[in-house]
Order: structure tokens, then sequence, then C-alpha cells
């Protein structure tokens, strides 16, 4: 009895720094929420679309919509990478003070499409293993329902591993909010695409 009195104690703040450590039920439900959104969104943006419609460009440096859903599943499958690979490394929470931006801000900034930023070459379409819109689209959908499953069961530490992006510093939660907005950032450029006035019609 004597051992068992000592050892519930222990028991109780193990329990206590896991459920700490893991994030709450609002904020599961806010990215799994966001997470099946902006996928929706992507699939959306592009049901029906001719072949000119897909591969139309409004510039010759300008990506067509065809390329950005390769950029999309490109970058995500890089995101989750960057994610994933902090996730396994020891926790980090000093870094915590390097993060200068709030959850709430996490989906606008990368949302914000007067902010124009240069991806990096190797997540430019013409590097993409995705050769196809279809390619591109079956990759997008199966990673990103693997990471709606993540999110709505992981007790991962995602407060405490911190990522390093050249932007600056995410924790592994925000880095889940910034793949959702990533999809539609550049489903608004998609929407884009179609507004200008050389788009075909059919």
């Amino acid at each position: 009895m004597k051992k068992f009195a000592s050892f519930l104690p222990a028991l109780l703040l193990l329990s206590f720094t896991l459920a700490g450590n893991s994030i709450t039920d609002k904020e599961r439900k806010d990215a799994a929420d966001l997470l099946q959104k902006t996928e929706q969104g992507v699939f959306d943006a592009v049901k029906g679309l001719s072949d000119a419609q897909l591969k139309y460009k409004a510039a010759p440096d300008r990506w067509s919509i065809e390329e950005c859903v390769i950029h999309i599943a490109t970058t995500e499958g890089a995101l989750w990478g960057m994610t994933d690979g902090a996730l396994k490394q020891p926790a980090n929470p000093e870094k915590r003070a390097e993060i200068k931006i709030t959850d709430d801000k996490v989906v606008p900034m990368m949302e914000d499409r007067s902010r124009k930023v240069k991806t990096s070459e190797m997540l430019e379409p013409k590097n993409s293993p995705y050769k196809s819109l279809d390619d591109a689209l079956k990759a997008f959908k199966t990673n990103r329902e693997k990471l709606i499953d993540y999110v709505k069961t992981t007790n991962d530490d995602l407060r405490n591993h911190v990522a390093t992006l050249p932007f600056g510093s995410l924790d592994c939660y925000q880095m889940i909010l910034f793949m959702g907005a990533h999809s539609n950032r550049h489903t608004q450029q998609i929407d884009e695409v179609k507004a200008d006035a050389g788009y075909p019609k059919n």
C-alpha cells in the first residue's frame, strides 16, 4: 500500500505533464477543420477544368493552374518532412523564445497574397516529382488525409518542438496550420489565373 501511495503522485505528475504537452481539444479541432477545408478548396478549384484551362498561363513567367497544384503537393510533402524531422529530435522548448508569431497570425500571414514570396528552386513545379495534375492531386490527398488523421489522434508534444524556417521559427502545431494555409494561398492563386482576361472559357 505504501509503495502504491508513493507511486501515485509520480503517476499523476507524469499524466499531467503528458496532458500539458499535448494540444488542446480546440487546437486539435481548429487544425483539423482548417486542413479539411483547404483540402476541399483545392479539389473544388480544379473540378471540371479542361486541359486548356489547366495549362493556361497569364504570362510566360506565371504558373498555370496545373503548376499551382503541383507546387501545393510538392510543398505539402516538404513541410511535413520538416515538421516530422523536428518532432523526431529532442524537444527544444528553449527555442520557443524565437517564435515571433502567434497562432492566430500564422494563417493570415501565409494566405496574404499581397506579400509575394519566391519559392525555393526545389519546390518549383518544374523540379517536382509530380509531372501531371492527377499525380499531384493523388499525392496531396494521400498526404493531407494522413495529416488530418495525425492531428486528430496525436499526443506528440507539438508545442515544445520548434522548427526553423527561412523567415523565422514555428512550433510544430503552427507548422500544421502553416501547411493548411499554404494550400489555400495557392488556391487563391488559381482563382487569380481564372480571373485573367485571357483565361479560356472551356
